[in-house]
């Protein structure tokens, strides 16, 4: 029982000396990688840049308690920055000590939200962020998040909550421009974009292996830092480009967060959004990289495993972590067998916090700015705007809306106005279900749609195949769609109902089938079911609709049309051709 909720218990049983190495070695290069990608997404935060090593060290370990992936890396990263410094700067300005302990609070409440969510059960209401809506968020806060570095590489002010404020303010405050601050971001832009592109292949010609070569280039932040860190350093560049200045040395101190209760009920919705966008991309990323080993992820666990991660945020002041992608990968292809790894990350941070920290003194913002774009700007793919729309229009249309009002608006609408877009064409796409009038197809006892295929049909029964689960939506329009048809076609003396795609019926539904049957019954036409579901029937057979159907339930809808049509359907089956 206790493995279940601490699944710490389950694999460290038969941890292995082999598996310990293997994450030892893992966990060594994922450090090296999660310092700078820290302090760049604190400072994205809009937070000092030690509150991006606090927020990956404690969520770690205890995510190494309480996950179900063995390879998911839990920390800080883009997009949840970004909403963090979009929540957090509508209560206090950026850097401040009211800033601050806002973040740690929303990191808190974040988890404690994700636990309770866990713990009831909640998974499945991520699924209301649908792919395309996801997709286009994380497109149009790519390009946000972008875009808001430049004024670091650029040396100017240029804030804002979307995309139009913050190129408006960078184009105002070009008269501001800081040439040196250009140089050691471009410098740093162009290391990124080599070690990114071409130091791989340049790997691969050179002899090393395919896996040695992508770890090693996915190393281009610390080379990054390391250069123009010393260029600052040795040219002393300090007092003319900012610079991340002294960080405090030493481990993180355990505190409450702050028990503000006004505070906290404003930043209820915030941490609401960030906990489900949080956990949409920790499922996404876990769920593939175990399905690559063929591992087993617990979603609720890791709701549970996700939530104690941002707590341990909270309270070791950090600010809200998720499972990023990038950091993930590079877990899994350095050999991670076991949450172990992400434990032994926790321990490097911890490490370079307590004596590695004043050699970041000269560390550029330029730099960490050049870092996150390079990051970000992977995460920007407007060609699955036109795959989705190849696919289906209205999920385009989704994606489209929440990128437009998503670089508009900003991060905060932009999200709930994809979540509100979606269900709304969810909601007009089931309120309007496709309803199939089918036939039989001859030589067969199969039942075709009649737009589809050569088939037969009679002009006194009438099959309808309703492929939808009918509830309060659609459940009028399923009368509209029966009267019409009966309307046109006074001959029509049975109608059979072919339930075989309806899953669930509710109240309203029931009682749109009473009606139908009650005026069916008054116009001297027989209303019939064939292929009901167990579960449907189990519903059915709680009501009275049953005991005053005028007229049949059947198995197939082979045995209904020949029940009501039998010569038509044997010929129909004898003859192999219309």
């Amino acid at each position: 029982m206790y493995a279940k909720y601490f699944p710490i218990l389950k694999w460290s049983k038969s941890y292995t000396y082999k598996e310990f190495v293997d994450d030892f070695l893992a966990a060594i290069i994922v450090t090296i990688m999660l310092i700078p990608q820290s302090l760049a997404y604190a400072m994205l935060a809009g937070l000092p840049a030690e509150m991006g090593l606090y927020a990956s060290i404690i969520p770690l370990i205890l995510y190494c308690i309480f996950g179900t992936s063995k390879t998911l890396a839990v920390g800080p990263v883009a997009v949840i920055a970004l909403m963090t410094a979009a929540s957090c700067s509508q209560f206090a300005e950026p850097g401040s000590p009211e800033y601050v302990v806002t973040a740690i609070l929303l990191a808190t409440m974040s988890g404690i939200i994700l636990i309770l969510m866990g713990l009831l059960k909640l998974g499945f209401i991520a699924n209301f962020l649908s792919h395309p809506v996801i997709s286009g968020f994380i497109t149009a806060s790519g390009l946000i998040i972008a875009a808001s570095q430049l004024n670091h590489i650029l040396g100017i002010e240029g804030r804002g909550s979307n995309l139009f404020d913050i190129l408006k303010n960078l184009i105002l405050n070009l008269t501001d421009f800081n040439t040196y601050a250009f140089i050691i971001g471009v410098i740093a832009l162009a290391i990124l974009f080599w070690c990114k592109k071409k130091l791989k292949y340049l790997m691969l010609s050179s002899g090393f292996n395919a896996l040695t070569s992508d770890i090693v280039s996915r190393t281009g932040p610390v080379l990054a830092v390391f250069i123009t860190t010393f260029i600052v350093w040795l040219f002393g560049l300090g007092g003319t480009v900012v610079i991340v200045g002294s960080i405090p040395e030493g481990l993180p101190s355990f505190k409450v967060p702050s028990s503000n209760f006004a505070l906290g009920i404003e930043l209820l919705a915030p941490a609401l959004l960030i906990s489900l966008v949080g956990y949409v991309e920790t499922i996404s990323v876990a769920q593939t990289l175990a399905s690559k080993k063929r591992q087993r992820i617990d979603p609720n666990q890791e709701l549970i495993a996700l939530g104690f991660s941002n707590v341990g945020s909270g309270i070791s002041g950090g600010f809200p972590v998720t499972g990023g992608f990038a950091r993930s990968v590079v877990n899994f292809d350095a050999g991670a067998k076991t949450p172990a790894a992400g434990a032994f990350t926790a321990i490097g941070i911890a490490i370079a916090t307590l004596f590695l920290t004043p050699l970041l003194f000269y560390l550029p913002k330029a730099t960490l700015a050049a870092t996150i774009i390079i990051a970000v700007l992977s995460l920007v793919d407007f060609k699955s705007v036109l795959r989705t729309f190849s696919y289906s229009n209205p999920d385009g249309l989704a994606m489209t809306c929440t990128i437009f009002i998503t670089l508009a608006m900003g991060v905060e609408v932009g999200i709930m106005s994809g979540v509100g877009i979606s269900l709304s064409m969810y909601l007009y796409r089931t309120s309007r279900p496709h309803i199939a009038r089918i036939g039989q197809v001859p030589g067969t006892q199969h039942f075709r749609n009649v737009k589809r295929h050569l088939v037969v049909t009679s002009e006194k029964v009438i099959s309808l195949r309703i492929d939808e689960s009918l509830y309060f939506p659609n459940a009028r329009f399923l009368e509209d769609t029966i009267y019409a048809y009966v309307g046109m076609e006074p001959e029509i003396k049975n109608v059979i109902f072919v339930f075989s795609a309806i899953n669930y019926l509710d109240a309203s539904a029931l009682e749109s089938l009473e009606n139908i049957n009650t005026r069916l019954a008054d116009a001297m036409v027989g209303l019939h079911f064939s292929e009901v579901k167990g579960p449907v029937m189990d519903q059915l057979k709680r009501t009275t609709l049953l005991d005053n159907l005028n007229g049949q339930v059947f198995v197939s809808q082979y045995e209904a049309f020949k029940a009501l049509e039998p010569e038509l359907a044997e010929k129909t089956l004898a003859s192999g051709s219309t």
